[in-house]
């Protein structure tokens, strides 16, 4: 029986030999216009090459689809994976850590991203592993700044074998610590990557515990002269070899992931931005609009994220104005109603609608707008709609007309975007806000990013997540915008 069972593992072993050198061989060097033309007819979720997946069914390293597979298989100490967003990077890289933490008892893998909620995805995935692979989960804690919705220091999974997992925030304050094994996910987006990457190296340099320590970055590219880029570009030495791989979305596909290209490319509707995303061109630097730190300053137990109904029905001795984010189906629309008290700002209310038609937020806005001094509205796409609902019941603010209404109607164009982000980061810098204590509410704003294109251009964006698109992050920035108003009588009189 034993000899049956070890001739059964060398047969395992020698199957996924074979099929880690072939894993990924054939698509590896083609050009992307090659790669494009054969996903134009290439079927959805088969594999173009022929490449089956060596592990027996009921092995959860048989979901691995043959890119995961090669980049999960690669035994290099040090490698590099460029990829396409929502290519499974964290899922494969997980199975990994996950497997070394069953294979080889009080092992350490530390994980970090460039913001908290990452950063807890990613450890999630590492738990689903582990519990897949039969290890077993001793204990989980959280160490935060203060209470459950400040901010994150660590969150750790420490499993029976005395092993353990790791997720930080990607920042040089939090990443210093034990040593392990280290996990960067969409490295290329940390505040201070190069900061970031100098103070977590050392914690691969001891090999007496626990073994060689080894080291993944994985992330979409974040322009020519980041992070990534100069690690991609850098030669090799006798010493220092990265391992790099590449997975575009066509690579992705054309090994079995099943997503529509076509339209994935017209959702997106940036030409640039997909090429970056989604096909690994290193072209526009983006940077954290809002860091950590300077949210955290802001935050403050004066400012609330919910308010008594009565609120919108009685007199405030401060006025009160309104940033609305509109949203219809995929994203929310976002209320920020802040209290203008002197030169700061207080949150009063952070008000989330989800998936309701126009007629139905206008009933649910109609309170606060009537209260609210002056109210600012994302007068884009679907939001056109509701503009004209409310105009037409509170009035237009637009002065170069002589309209003095209520309600401005904000167009999001580029050179919209670029006064009032810009704007809203220096009121936070001068402290001028008060916003609740929330994770929630600081993921999304943590979560917008300043573009800078090789041309020099300038433009915010921020990714689609299951908490929305920057929505609350929107509405802060259209609430500030507001609020650099004064009114007197029935006159609005921007303030310079």
């Amino acid at each position: 029986m034993a000899s049956t069972k070890k001739d059964a593992l060398e047969k395992l072993q020698a199957m996924v030999e074979r099929a880690r050198a072939l894993a990924g061989v054939p698509l590896r060097d083609k050009p992307l216009d090659e790669l494009e033309k054969l996903c134009g007819k290439h079927k959805l979720g088969e594999n173009i090459n022929g490449w089956k997946n060596p592990y027996p069914t009921d092995d959860p390293r048989n979901l691995l689809l043959e890119y995961q597979f090669a980049w999960r298989e690669d035994k290099s100490r040090f490698k590099a994976g460029l990829m396409s967003r929502q290519s499974g990077k964290d899922f494969s890289s997980e199975s990994e850590a996950a497997e070394d933490c069953h294979a080889r008892p009080k092992t350490e893998w530390m994980i970090a991203a460039p913001s908290e909620r990452q950063a807890l995805d990613s450890l999630e995935q590492g738990k689903t592993w582990a519990e897949a692979f039969d290890l077993k989960i001793d204990d989980y804690a959280e160490k935060r700044e203060g209470d459950s919705e400040t901010l994150l220091k660590s969150a750790e999974i420490i499993f029976s074998n005395g092993s353990r997992m790791r997720a930080v925030p990607g920042k040089p304050s939090t990443v210093r610590g034990r040593s392990a094994s280290l996990l960067l996910t969409e490295f290329d987006f940390f505040e201070q990557p190069a900061e970031t990457w100098r103070s977590v190296l050392p914690s691969i340099t001891n090999p007496l515990r626990g073994g060689e320590k080894k080291v993944r970055l994985i992330t979409t590219p974040n322009g020519i002269g980041s992070a990534m880029n100069k690690i991609w570009t850098k030669a090799d030495t006798d010493k220092m070899r990265w391992s790099r791989h590449v997975v575009t979305i066509y690579h992705a596909v054309l090994m079995g992931l099943p997503v529509d290209i076509e339209e994935l490319r017209q959702a997106f509707d940036d030409a640039d931005g997909f090429a970056q995303e989604f096909l690994c061109q290193f072209l526009d630097v983006a940077t954290v609009l809002l860091p950590y730190e300077l949210i955290a300053g802001c935050e403050s137990i004066e400012a609330s994220e919910t308010i008594a109904p009565e609120y919108w029905l009685t007199k405030s001795p401060f006025p009160v104005d309104l940033g609305i984010d509109f949203g219809r189906k995929r994203d929310l629309t976002v209320s920020w109603a802040s209290e203008k008290i002197s030169d700061l700002q207080v949150t009063k209310e952070v008000l989330c609608l989800e998936k309701m038609s126009t007629p139905d937020q206008l009933d649910v806005l109609r309170p606060r707008i009537k209260k609210a001094r002056k109210v600012c509205l994302d007068y884009t796409g679907p939001g056109i709609g509701l503009g004209d609902l409310m105009v037409k019941e509170f009035g237009e603010w637009k002065p170069e007309e002589h309209k003095f209404g209520k309600v401005e109607l904000c167009t999001m164009t580029n050179s919209f975007k670029l006064k009032i982000f810009p704007n809203l980061r220096v009121a936070m810098e001068k402290r001028n806000h008060r916003i609740p204590i929330s994770r929630v509410i600081r993921e999304d704003l943590h979560s917008i990013n300043r573009i800078v294109t090789v041309t020099g251009a300038i433009s915010y964006r921020a990714p689609h997540t299951a908490d929305g698109h920057a929505d609350r992050g929107t509405a802060l920035a259209l609430v500030n915008y507001a609020g650099s108003t004064g009114r007197i009588g029935n006159f609005n009189l921007h303030i310079i």
